[in-house]
């Protein structure tokens, strides 16, 4: 397919992507490398295109359109579209802020796959929101701001041209600004090692006395910045079709193993069915349909990834726990979700099922 082409999820193309990042999944998950080729592959089909409205060469799909590829993808590699979905997250703020500069130095090499960049906004939301002192300050000054502090889980970031990043003011206002990881005072350590999805390699992203100016500004100072814009969202929807596209891998396996185990075609067909309501509770509430609430959606996702990875761990039986196969590492991906931009609501009901304390 030639580059900026738009890959549908019923067009080959898109199957033989889907295809290619599942075949590379085991071996990213065992290296965790930077999944620099899968990226590569997203933009040549067009992938980056989808986030940005046609002013800025994008497609402007629906967001249900969004959350079947994102479940599509994930199926596929759970890893590559964890960090498209930051990816576009980061893109999206830049979108929706009234910056035009910003989004004329940003938006084209970011629809072209040609720059990176990530978000670094969980210490505002999740995460560190309750210390006394911000993890990450802002100091205002007559050019621009001075970033102090850190954020702790920020995607990529050793890779990233630019981390849309929160900070925190001392009169508690919040900024969000477009951070060039070039400028001085900034430093990436190490990423962490995870249980899962190491290949992302999110960890910490520190600034120590990075003078940054208004024209990276996209939002703020403003109470609870990331609110601000009814239009974005930290991890919502997105990360609720990334539980369900590992679901959807996990319940294929099963489907096949059934073929010739005639044992696993009940427990199969029944999270399949689960699967099947689940994603299209995911495209109606996309679409602005209350079939629910978003945080029972995640609860639900929650669920069903743990279940039906380790259902197809059990099929599996002891092959299952070796390492390399596929049913492990969805075992090991499923609790990325019981800890990852998960609300307090969504972790609550999680908790009182594991505890079979659930209606």
């Amino acid at each position: 397919m030639p580059i900026g082409m738009i890959a549908s999820p019923d067009d080959p193309q898109f199957d033989r992507l889907c295809g290619e990042l599942a075949s590379r999944a085991a071996r990213l998950d065992t290296s965790g490398d930077w999944p620099a080729e899968q990226l590569r592959m997203l933009g040549e089909v067009g992938v980056y295109r989808w986030f940005q409205p046609r002013e800025w060469g994008g497609v402007d799909w629906s967001e249900a359109d969004l959350a079947r590829r994102y479940v599509r993808l994930a199926s596929a590699c759970l890893t590559t579209t964890f960090v498209l979905t930051q990816r576009s997250a980061a893109t999206r703020r830049i979108v929706e802020c009234d910056n035009e500069a910003a989004k004329q130095r940003l938006l084209p090499d970011l629809a072209s796959g040609d720059q990176f960049a990530t978000v670094g906004i969980s210490h505002l939301t999740t995460s560190r929101r309750h210390l006394a002192k911000p993890v990450l300050a802002a100091r205002e000054t007559r050019d621009g701001f001075v970033l102090d502090g850190y954020s702790p889980w920020v995607t990529g970031a050793d890779h990233a041209d630019t981390v849309v990043l929160g900070a925190t003011l001392d009169d508690g206002r919040q900024i969000l600004v477009a951070l060039p990881t070039t400028q001085p005072g900034v430093t990436v350590p190490s990423h962490a090692s995870l249980l899962g999805l190491t290949a992302s390699h999110t960890g910490p992203l520190e600034c120590r006395g990075v003078e940054i100016s208004r024209e990276w500004l996209l939002d703020g100072p403003v109470e609870n910045v990331i609110a601000a814009r009814s239009g974005a969202r930290t991890g919502g929807l997105q990360t609720s079709a990334l539980a369900i596209g590992l679901s959807a891998a996990a319940i294929n396996f099963l489907k096949q193993e059934s073929v010739r185990r005639s044992d696993l075609a009940d427990p199969a067909e029944n999270l399949q069915g689960e699967h099947q309501a689940l994603e299209a509770d995911l495209v109606a509430l996309a679409s602005g349909v209350a079939a629910c609430s978003s945080d029972e959606l995640r609860a639900r996702a929650n669920s069903l990834a743990l279940r039906s990875a380790q259902a197809a761990l059990a099929a599996a039986k002891g092959a299952g726990y070796v390492s390399g196969h596929p049913a492990g590492r969805w075992c090991r991906e499923a609790l990325f979700f019981l800890v990852w931009s998960c609300p307090q609501p969504v972790m609550n009901a999680n908790l009182c099922e594991l505890a079979g304390l659930s209606d």
